[in-house]
C-alpha cells in the first residue's frame, strides 16, 4: 500500500490569491455576455476554488474582434519584431517574479504536487517563452534564382488570429507553448483555457498585459469545449487553431473547421511504448520507467503506459517497480512532501476505475494499488498491472491515469512490430547499453519522439507532436514557430 496522507481541511490550506477569474477580452476583465459563471475544483479537497465567467460564442465574437483589430491595423501590427520579442522577454520575467504564486495556484486548481509545480511546470514555462523571444526577430525567408531575368524572394508572415485551445494536465506550460510561438511570429490570439484549469491562464493574461503586451493581442476566453471552444473553431476571422486534447475532439475540429479551411495543428494522446531490454542499465530503466507513468498522475499524452521488458529482468524489474510504488506518498498537492496528487476530476478519476476494473476482468495481475485513496478528493493509487497482452483494453486505451501495464518481450526482432501496434504514435523509449540496437529501434518506432536511456527529457528547442491519431504538426522549436507563419513568394522583373 502506498504511503498515504489525508488532505488537510481546505481551510487550514495556505491558498495563493485569487484575483483574476473573468474573460480577458481586449485587455478588459470582463463577465460572461451572458452572465453566467462555473466553478473550479480544488480535485484535493473537491471544494470550490472560485467560480469563473462561463464563455461562449457572444464573448469569443468579442475576443475575436479584439485580435482582429490588433492583428490588422493595431500596435501589434507595426510592432518591430526585437521589440515583440522584447516583450516576450519581460513576460518570462514577470512569470518568474511569481513563480511560487503561480505554482501553488496551478497546484490547488491542478492537483499535481507542488514539488512538480516548481521543478518542471514554471522553468519550462519559462523556458519556452525566452526561447521564442529570442526568435522574433530571427523569423525571415529566402532569396531564390529563378530562370529569366527576375529577383524572386520570400517573406515570412504571421497566419493571423489563432485560435488555441490547451488541456487541464499541464495548464500553465500549454500556454508558453501555445502563446511563445504566435506572439514571436507576430500572430494575435484567442485562448480557451480547460475548464477544469482556467486559474493560471487567467493570470497569465494579466502578466501579458504588465509585460506591455498591447491591449487584444492576448484574449482569454473561458468556458466549455461544446460552447467556447466550439465558437472558437467555426469564427470566420480566426485563422487558426492550435489544440493539444482528446483525438475524439481533434475529430470535431476538423470537422467545425472544415468550411473556413483554418490551418490546424494538434497534439493529441498516446499509449507509449517504453522498452527495456536486459542489457540496460536496470537502476536507470527502472526509475526512468516509474517516472515516465506515474509523474503527473498519469496524466501526460507521452506517458510510457505500455511497459515492455525483456524476459530475463522481467520478476526483478516488476518487483522494484512494485516496491516503489507501495512507498509512494500521496497527500495534500501543496505539501513539498507529496509525490501524488489526486486526479484532476470526478470524471477523470470514473474513467481511470473503469478501465482497472476492465484490467481484472480481461484477466491481468493489478500487483499494486487498483483502488481509491481516501474519501475525499480525486485521489488512484499507483496501479501496476502485469501479465498484460497486447490485445487488452489497458494495453490498447489511453487511460491518462497512474496505471501502468507491463509487458514481457523475447526479442529485438518482435519488439518493433509490439511497439507499433496502436492508433497511436507520440512517443517512446528505448532502454539499452547497445547503441546499435537502439538507433535501430529508435528508426523502426513510428512515434514522434523516441527517448534513449531516458524518459520525458524535454526543451524548448526540441519539436514534439506524433505519428497517426496522435496529431497533426509539431510544436516547440523551429517546426513549431513555422505553424504560425505563411510564406509568401514575390517575383520583380528587373528589365
Amino acid at each position: 500500500m502506498a504511503t498515504v496522507t489525508e488532505p488537510v481541511a481546505p481551510a487550514k490550506r495556505p491558498r495563493p490569491r485569487i484575483h483574476q477569474t473573468q474573460c480577458f477580452i481586449g485587455g478588459q476583465w470582463v463577465p460572461a455576455q451572458s452572465g453566467k459563471t462555473f466553478d473550479t475544483l480544488d480535485p484535493a479537497s473537491e471544494e470550490v476554488i472560485a467560480s469563473v465567467a462561463e464563455g461562449d460564442a457572444a464573448d469569443v465574437d468579442l475576443a475575436a474582434k479584439a485580435a482582429r483589430q490588433q492583428f490588422e491595423t493595431g500596435e501589434w501590427s507595426k510592432m518591430d519584431a526585437r521589440d515583440r520579442g522584447r516583450l516576450i522577454y519581460k513576460l518570462a520575467d514577470l512569470i518568474e517574479e511569481e513563480a511560487d504564486e503561480l505554482a501553488a495556484l496551478e497546484s490547488l486548481d491542478n492537483g499535481k504536487p507542488i514539488r512538480d509545480s516548481k521543478a518542471a511546470d514554471l522553468p519550462l514555462t519559462i523556458d519556452c517563452l525566452r526561447y521564442y523571444a529570442g526568435y522574433a526577430d530571427k523569423i525571415h525567408g529566402q532569396t531564390i534564382p529563378v530562370r529569366g531575368n527576375y529577383f524572386t524572394y520570400t517573406r515570412k508572415e504571421p497566419v493571423g488570429v489563432v485560435g488555441q485551445i490547451i488541456p487541464w494536465n499541464f495548464p500553465m506550460l500549454m500556454v508558453a507553448w501555445k502563446w511563445g510561438p504566435a506572439l514571436a511570429a507576430g500572430c494575435t490570439i484567442v485562448m480557451k483555457p480547460a475548464e477544469q484549469t482556467p486559474l493560471t491562464c487567467l493570470r497569465m493574461a494579466r502578466l501579458a498585459q504588465k509585460a506591455g503586451i498591447p491591449d487584444g493581442v492576448i484574449n482569454v476566453v473561458p468556458g466549455y469545449g461544446p460552447t467556447a471552444g466550439a465558437a472558437i473553431v467555426k469564427h470566420p476571422d480566426i485563422d487558426k487553431i492550435a489544440f493539444t486534447g482528446s483525438g475524439e475532439t481533434a475529430q470535431m475540429i476538423m470537422r467545425d473547421a472544415a468550411p473556413t479551411l483554418k490551418r490546424i495543428t494538434f497534439e493529441l494522446g498516446g499509449k507509449s511504448p517504453n522498452v527495456v531490454f536486459d542489457d540496460a542499465n536496470i537502476d536507470a530503466a527502472i526509475a526512468g520507467a516509474h517516472f515516465g507513468l506515474y509523474f503527473n498522475q498519469g496524466q501526460c499524452c507521452c506517458a510510457g503506459s505500455r511497459l515492455f521488458v525483456q524476459e530475463k529482468i522481467y520478476d526483478k524489474f516488476i518487483d522494484r517497480l512494485s516496491g516503489m510504488n507501495k512507498t509512494r506518498k500521496l497527500g495534500d498537492p501543496l505539501d513539498p512532501a507529496t509525490e501524488q496528487g489526486p486526479q484532476v476530476d470526478q470524471a477523470q478519476f470514473d474513467k481511470i476505475m473503469r478501465y482497472i476494473d476492465l484490467g481484472n476482468k480481461e484477466g491481468a495481475k493489478c500487483l499494486t494499488g487498483g483502488k481509491r485513496h481516501g474519501t475525499r478528493g480525486f485521489y488512484v493509487e499507483p496501479t501496476l498491472f502485469v501479465d498484460v497482452k497486447d490485445n487488452m483494453a489497458i494495453a490498447t486505451d489511453e487511460i491518462f491515469g497512474p496505471v501502468m501495464s507491463v509487458l514481457k518481450f523475447k526479442e529485438l526482432d518482435e519488439i518493433a512490430a509490439r511497439a507499433n501496434n496502436t492508433t497511436y504514435g507520440l512517443a517512446a523509449a528505448v532502454w539499452t547499453r547497445d547503441i546499435a540496437k537502439a538507433h535501430y529501434l529508435a528508426s523502426k518506432i513510428k512515434a514522434g519522439t523516441v527517448w534513449i536511456n531516458c524518459y520525458d527529457v524535454f526543451d524548448a528547442a526540441a519539436p514534439f507532436g506524433g505519428y497517426k491519431m496522435s496529431g497533426m504538426g509539431r510544436e516547440l522549436g523551429e517546426e513549431g514557430l513555422k505553424a504560425y507563419t505563411e510564406t509568401k513568394t514575390v517575383t520583380v522583373a528587373l528589365g
